[in-house]
């Protein structure tokens, strides 16, 4: 399913994600970032990936985990709705799941091959989506959402945060 989301398809908030990515197709920008960020974050050392741009800020391996659990998160509300649940979803909190994550213990190695590992899992549910299913529509975090808007959402959420680790992190 191709085409931008108009308004009614996410709170406007979520727009803020949604402009940073190209075109009319979500799964193509959720491709090429793949190809784009893995090599890249692959390039960062571990001892790098502890770095923090000011004190009380995310390290870079935060960042990274963040990024993860937040796809993962937006990609179950993808499929949720996809599916034809109903039920609301509830909100995510992410200061509660960086403090539980414990990003720091784990290698950045580990960290870049689960971005992928949940990449490829998101491409997977999204390329295998019945037409139908892209315009489908549910409540998380007391927000209407449709399955194409979470598309466009995933790749923004990402860009947003790939911008922010190259323009305070220095990973330009």
């Amino acid at each position: 399913m191709t085409g931008r989301p108009s308004p009614e398809e996410a709170d406007s908030y979520y727009f803020t994600y949604i402009q940073k990515v190209n075109g009319d197709d979500p799964l193509r920008a959720i491709e090429n970032q793949l190809d784009q960020y893995s090599p890249w974050l692959r390039r960062i050392s571990e001892e790098k990936s502890l770095f923090r741009y000011a004190p009380g800020k995310w390290s870079i391996k935060q960042v990274l985990n963040h990024i993860s659990d937040t796809e993962r998160a937006f990609t179950f509300r993808a499929l949720w709705f996809a599916r034809g649940f109903t039920d609301p979803l509830p909100s995510y909190d992410q200061e509660v799941a960086v403090a539980a994550a414990q990003a720091e213990k784990i290698p950045w190695s580990a960290h870049v091959e689960e971005f992928t590992r949940v990449r490829v899992g998101t491409i997977s549910l999204y390329r295998n989506l019945p037409r139908d299913a892209w315009m489908k529509k549910g409540i998380a975090s007391g927000f209407s959402f449709t399955v194409r808007a979470l598309a466009f959402i995933i790749p923004g959420h990402v860009e947003h945060h790939c911008r922010i680790l190259k323009e305070k992190y220095q990973l330009g």
